[in-house]
């Protein structure tokens, strides 16, 4: 009697465990904790933030009398109302981008390649597009080719910087006509209190980030 043929049997627990493994390299610990860190600096660095009333209050609003003494007035509200200031920015450029939704949606895809197929992407885990794959290199230099292309070839560039120049004039106008003569400047220098404490906070976050998963450096 002869031997019954053996019928190809597919593995349906390779294509899950493939599944799985890609799902887990999306939400890898070191995004994971990248996000809590950063989320924890920006909460610390808000309840930092000084009164909205003591921002707009209109009885400590006078014209400079010269060009230095305006200067002079924007450097010591900066230094107290920082946190202020920052948030102004950011909501000026929430709007602008919200205004825009083709340019918003270009910068959230951008920013997602950069944080998925990149920075938090398992090193030991190749970039696979259409059946080629891709080195830790060439990953790197499309990135970059795409983010030029993004900035300085489509309107993401130019409304970023006219969002900031708008921004920066209503803090410079401001703080040019705010009188801060009434405000307590010898508290300012507080751990975490100021604008590189927070850009330094985020680092960390990065940095213990990348110390949970693998290293960028070791990519290029």
């Amino acid at each position: 009697m002869s031997t019954p043929p053996v019928l190809p049997i597919s593995n349906a627990n390779t294509t899950t465990t493939t599944t799985e493994t890609q799902s887990s390299s999306i939400t890898s610990p070191s995004l994971l904790a990248f996000l809590t860190r950063l989320r924890g600096t920006l909460r610390h660095s808000l309840s930092n933030r000084r009164p909205w009333t003591e921002l707009i209050d209109r009885t400590s609003f006078s014209r400079p009398d010269s060009l230095s003494e305006a200067t002079s007035r924007v450097r010591k509200n900066f230094s107290y109302f920082r946190v202020n200031y920052l948030t102004l920015l950011a909501i000026v450029l929430a709007f602008s981008l919200l205004s825009h939704p083709f340019s918003l949606l270009t910068l959230v895809s951008l920013l997602a390649a950069w944080l998925f197929l990149y920075s938090f992407r398992p090193s030991d885990q190749p970039l696979v597009i259409l059946g080629r794959t891709f080195s830790d290199r060439e990953t790197l230099g499309i990135l970059i080719l795409l983010t030029v292309v993004v900035v300085f070839l489509t309107s993401v560039g130019s409304l970023l910087i006219s969002a900031l120049m708008i921004g920066l004039g209503i803090v410079c106008v401001h703080g040019s006509f705010r009188v801060p003569e009434d405000l307590f400047l010898d508290d300012q220098e507080q751990p975490g209190s100021t604008l590189f404490s927070f850009i330094g906070g985020a680092a960390s976050s990065a940095a213990a980030a990348a110390a949970v998963g693998p290293s960028m450096v070791s990519r290029v």
